[in-house]
């Protein structure tokens, strides 16, 4: 029999990862010897020399690390990866380990890279943090915390759980164990010192229990650590028969569950279970049970590789086996993984061929299901070309929602995007997205099927001197250091792909800027934040969360004296009811469009302003955040359009009228837990020290802040005394008058802060580059501990109260006299900036009424 066509099927296919863990930096103290099998073994000697002959280097240990240390990171990702054809990545991030890489980080070396949440050690964390009011952890607020605060708010962004139970008491979980139980177990957990491991039964069962019916709601999967493992899991209760009180328990009747490791020593007992927990098998409705022999894959020997794959093919369906690498903290155990998983597959299709239980052409099928297909199936990831081509990682936007079994609707759109049907969809065009120092939305529109083929994967290219152009000039400021000369490379981060409400044949998204794959440019707004968001993690297990406020002008268009003119909307009052019933229709098209995106809208209203409105955006994690602002501005000017109107959020449209800001709330989160706000209400002025601090930190810089998030001239004509946008040097306690103003919003515990309010931005900002000047100066504040001064809670006193800066010229002098910025962006992208701030200062100096023209470009 010729297999040449089934060898170059299982070559080719592009793989998706179905189970890994994070990377570690080059000088994490994990040493590489874990990459390996124990030492001497036959996995070890096979592995140690696929890697030698992969980099080329003399067959030894020591050569190998001598060659990675040489090499660099980016050097030896760049070469794993390439090399393992992976193209999509689910990543269990919960694994402890030194200098460990966030997830953002991998998507440098693959297109598109997923989250899996381990469930106990998200309940550890939350375990070893403090209630916000002081009190002693009950199951009842655990419970609270674990899924409403955090598997529920993160469910759409992950692609499934995951549960080391097995690792902790065992496999064998009580189905029927009670919230006394549990509640006791959790006492026992709590006596032990922090940090928190939970080894209780029945506090892990009922986790389990608790975890498998959020994953059953939301249609995720639940990944389960099966058969062997490190020395502290013990074998005899890792085995998967363990687990049929569970199977067998009808709450759990539409669950969907994959066995990981192929369940070694105990392949056939997995593929039993596989086998008669099928839907297809039977008629009454059951647990799904799916296989994953990562791990087995490359740890055994090349008989036991073999010999587990064909024990699970013994009884399972080929449509519930699936590759992964369980690569974890180094790159070349991603690379052993697919490589080797490749030729036991081939191995084992190869002599089911001979055997006569496959003919060629369903072999073939076969390697496509198991390495990419059944993935994308399981985790509703459905990708190009059924996942086996060079598109393998394209993502776009599953619109729609879905109720789930206990009535929680789940927003398909707020899934990390799924990868698309690619050419066989109606889309046409897909719009590249990326902002420039100015703040304008720039974008360029790809054909779909160059898109998959080509763009996913490389990007595009874009002279460097875009990144220099101000507000109104197409050519780089003078002293930005950009020219004419040079190129970065635009790529898409596909997790950031959405259909296009209002035009259904478009999808868009995000773009990073990289000088090549794997290597980011320096002036790339995006992978600022995401390093001042690691900044901030790192140096104080602190993640930022951000919620906007849209303030703009809704226009239309009328003619005057035979000349056409944009005028306000209306010139009703502030929330009129009327107001907001004529513009209605627009509003009504908004709120359907951010949905399907996936954004979060709390409320919709009438402004002050003539014409004016504004939206206010839920609460997330920083960095998406700022990608929520930016398609909210795109989906508010859009469905103007589409009404014959223009909306515009130029901070100041009429010089005689208030103007329109993009207020931000920022809050301080651990372990799932708000700690900007107070742990009880005796903290002076209801806010925690750590977010004093940072505060203070904010505060300080502010006058040079303002440079960042008010980047015009025409800023400084919204930022004045009397408008309620803060235009003096001080905080206030729901002080309207203060640029920062600690808020309380309802729900807020009497006494305590919730966040801070910081008014300075407007909606010609680039949102990206804004919180990272917050960021950066709420770490210096935290580095330095600084102290916030007392509140002012009454109207500024000018003869008292330092006025902030009155010009972009005045903010610009102050940050070129401020270094706080020093550790989160270039000392080259920051000087691109300050000389844009520059240009735009000399060019509307001279020409007084161009910001009329800024309508048209934000």
């Amino acid at each position: 029999m010729d297999f040449s066509e089934l060898r170059k099927a299982v070559e080719d296919v592009e793989a998706v990862d179905a189970n890994a863990h994070s990377l570690v930096s080059l000088d994490s103290n994990y040493a590489f010897i874990h990459a390996f099998s124990a030492p001497h073994s036959l996995s070890f000697k096979r592995n140690l020399r696929d890697i030698a002959e992969l980099y080329g280097s003399k067959l030894s240990l020591q050569a190998v690390e001598e060659y990675r240390r040489v090499s660099g990171m980016q050097s030896i990702c760049s070469t794993c990866f390439k090399a393992a054809r992976i193209t999509s990545i689910l990543i269990d991030d919960g694994l402890e380990l030194d200098k460990k890489h966030d997830i953002e980080w991998h998507r440098s070396y693959t297109p598109h890279v997923g989250r899996i949440l381990r469930i106990e050690q998200l309940a550890e964390e939350i375990l070893d943090g403090d209630l916000a009011d002081g009190s002693s952890w009950t199951l009842d607020s655990f419970t609270k915390a674990f899924v409403s605060n955090n598997i529920v708010t993160v469910a759409g962004e992950i692609f499934g759980l995951k549960s080391i139970a097995a690792y902790r008491s065992g496999l064998e979980i009580n189905t029927k164990v009670t919230k006394q139980d549990a509640e006791e177990g959790l006492r026992q957990v709590l006596i032990a010192r922090k940090p928190v491991r939970i080894a209780n039964k029945n506090l892990i069962d009922y986790i389990f229990l608790q975890s498998l019916e959020v994953a059953q709601s939301y249609d995720l999967g639940m990944q389960i650590h099966t058969g062997f493992g490190d020395k502290d899991l013990d074998l005899r209760l890792s085995n998967p028969l363990l687990l049929r009180a569970v199977l067998e328990d009808k709450r759990f009747s539409k669950s969907r569950i994959v066995l990981l490791h192929a369940s070694y020593p105990f392949s056939r007992e997995a593929s039993y279970l596989a086998s008669v927990y099928s839907q297809a098998n039977i008629l009454e409705l059951n647990v799904l049970v799916y296989l994953d022999f990562g791990l087995a894959i490359p740890k055994l020997s090349v008989h036991g590789m073999i010999s587990s794959m064909k024990e699970l093919l013994e009884l399972a369906p080929i449509n519930k086996m699936m590759f992964s690498t369980d690569g974890c903290a180094f790159p070349e155990t991603f690379y052993l993984g697919a490589k080797k998983s490749r030729e036991v597959v081939f191995s084992v299709l190869r002599d089911a061929c001979i055997d006569g239980d496959l003919s060629i052409p369903e072999a073939v099928e076969a390697a496509k299901d198991i390495f990419a297909r059944n993935a994308i199936h399981f985790y509703k990831i459905s990708s190009a070309n059924n996942g086996v081509s060079a598109a393998n990682g394209v993502v776009s936007a599953a619109n729609g929602v879905v109720s789930s079994a206990n009535g929680v609707v789940n927003s398909q759109s707020n899934l990390p995007q799924k990868l698309n049907d690619g050419l066989d969809s109606d889309v046409s065009l897909v719009r590249l997205m990326w902002v420039d120092s100015s703040g304008q939305h720039k974008c360029r529109a790809i054909p779909k099927k160059r898109f998959i083929d080509s763009v996913a994967k490389n990007g595009v290219g874009l002279a460097v001197e875009t990144m220099a152009f101000s507000s109104l000039i197409g050519r780089p400021a003078k002293g930005s250091g950009l020219n004419a000369v040079g190129e970065t490379r635009l790529i898409p981060d596909l997790s950031t792909m959405r259909r296009i409400p209002w035009k259904k044949q478009e999808e868009m998204v995000l773009a990073d800027m990289y000088i090549k794959p794997g290597e980011a440019w320096d002036f790339c707004p995006r992978e600022a934040l995401r390093r001042a968001s690691k900044i901030l993690k790192d140096e104080f297990d602190l993640e930022m969360k951000a919620g906007f406020e849209n303030e703009f002008v809704l226009l239309k268009n009328i003619s005057r004296e035979g000349k056409e003119e944009w005028v306000p909307f209306d010139s009703n009052p502030y929330c009129s009811s009327s107001s907001f019933d004529a513009a209605s229709p627009v509003f009504h098209e908004v709120a359907v469009a951010l949905h399907s995106l996936g954004i979060s809208v709390e409320q919709i209203h009438g402004e002050c302003g003539k014409g004016q409105f504004e939206l206010v955006l839920g609460y997330t994690i920083c960095t998406k955040a700022a990608d929520y602002l930016v398609y909210t501005r795109e989906v508010v000017r859009a469905i103007a359009r589409k009404h014959g109107m223009l909306a515009t959020f130029i901070p100041k449209f009429s010089l005689d009228d208030l103007g329109s800001g993009s207020h931000v709330h920022l809050s301080l989160w651990r372990n799932g837990q708000n700690v900007f706000m107070a742990s009880d209400r005796s903290s002076k002025h209801g806010i925690s020290t750590l977010g004093k601090e940072f505060m203070a930190g904010i505060l300080l810089h502010l006058p040079s802040i303002l440079a960042i998030v008010a980047p015009l001239p025409n800023s400084y004509d919204r930022i004045r005394p009397n408008t309620c946008v803060g235009a003096y040097h001080f905080w206030g306690n729901e002080n309207r008058e203060a640029p920062l103003r600690a808020a309380a919003p309802p729900g807020t515990p009497d006494g305590l802060v919730n966040n801070l309010e910081v008014k300075s931005l407007d909606g010609t900002s680039n949102p990206y580059l804004s919180l990272v000047a917050l960021i950066a100066a709420g770490v210096d504040g935290l580095r330095r501990h600084l102290s916030l001064p007392e509140p002012v809670d009454a109207n500024p006193n000018p003869e008292i109260h330092q006025r902030l800066p009155a010009s972009l010229s005045e903010s610009l002098d102050a940050l070129q006299k401020d270094d706080f910025l020093k550790d989160f962006i270039s000392d080259k992208f920051l000087a691109a900036i300050k000389a844009v701030r520059k240009a735009e200062i000399d060019y509307y100096s001279k020409n007084e009424d161009a910001y009329k023209q800024l309508i048209h470009r934000f």
